[in-house]
């Protein structure tokens, strides 16, 4: 018989570091956690990630982004196995006349868990408390939470009070800019949540809060009326007792676009065709565009390729 106490321990943090060339700019951040636990005693668990969301504009530097937070304690017997992954994003390249920009935020996670619930006694050391051992006696509990801040969506499951579980859950959460041709941003939040588990004499508790959708720039930091708490588009509150078999599959997916409207107050052939540049096709007179650079169109799937170190959540 054996304690087993468990911690959110970095197995490995890898960091890539911005590297500038004349192509552009590229940067990944990466964390990646894999987990084997078997064992008996008393175990708690705790595990948080919050990362920032990718910056359109200055309006959203900084703010919150996807997050995750897992808790589990309980006395008895667990076998755990859990891989998570998390990635920051940047990627910044001149294509043609126009520069691209990709920059997402992702938590990936992955567990597989079962532990049945028994009173525990166990001696420390050799003074008091080999005398007196020290009971155990905690029914199991298991909370796992995400929450995706820019396109407002919550999703949350709770077990309390079980004898047994055993549950599978596979999440991601992710929130995605890309820019072309500025002044036009486009992205989307993506949450997901999928469960299977058996209860055994315990209390379920599974939540979904949808805000309403709102431009990229109008996010619930900056317009608190479209908040998933004061005005859900979608809400969800389940709440099971006794002993259950449950599938969950929830998936949100929200798209944004925010575009600036720039005028032109000078006229754009003061200087002359010489004086123009080719790029500049919204400041360009009619009489300069003959013999400029064509512009070509180009889609996301074809230019963006950057370099990461995992990939889970690409």
């Amino acid at each position: 018989m054996r304690k087993v106490t468990l911690a959110i321990l970095a197995l490995s943090f890898l960091i890539g570091m911005t590297m500038t060339a004349v192509a552009g700019t590229e940067q990944n951040v990466s964390f990646n956690f894999e987990q084997s636990v078997q064992g008996s005693g008393y175990f708690m668990t705790y595990k948080y990630i919050q990362l920032d969301t990718p910056s359109a504009d200055t309006t959203t530097s900084g703010q919150k982004g996807p997050m995750y937070k897992d808790y589990a304690h309980g006395s008895g017997t667990i076998d755990n196995e859990v891989v998570i992954c998390a990635q920051d994003v940047y990627y910044n390249k001149v294509v043609g006349c126009y520069r691209e920009i990709m920059d997402y935020s992702c938590i990936s996670a992955r567990e597989d868990n079962s532990m049945v619930y028994s009173p525990m006694t166990m001696s420390y050391g050799n003074g008091y408390y080999a005398r007196n051992p020290v009971r155990y006696d905690s029914l199991l509990k298991e909370k796992t939470e995400i929450k995706n801040y820019r396109p407002l969506t919550s999703m949350q499951h709770q077990v309390e009070y079980a004898k047994a579980v055993d549950k599978e859950i596979d999440i991601i959460v992710k929130d995605k800019n890309y820019s072309y041709e500025d002044p036009v941003y486009e992205g989307v939040g993506y949450t997901s949540m999928n469960i299977t588990e058996d209860i055994t004499d315990g209390t379920v508790h599974i939540g979904v809060l949808q805000g309403e959708p709102n431009s990229m720039k109008g996010t619930g930091y900056n317009v608190p009326e479209t908040s998933a708490w004061k005005n859900p588009m979608i809400e969800i509150d389940e709440n099971y007792v006794g002993t259950f078999h449950i599938e969950k599959n929830m998936n949100i997916d929200v798209p944004y676009k925010y575009s600036k409207v720039e005028k032109d107050w000078l006229s754009c052939c003061i200087g002359g065709c010489a004086d123009m540049d080719e790029c500049d096709r919204k400041y360009i007179c009619d009489e300069c565009v003959v013999g400029a650079m064509p512009i070509t169109n180009v889609t996301e799937s074809s230019v963006f390729l950057p370099t990461t170190s995992g990939g889970c959540c690409s």
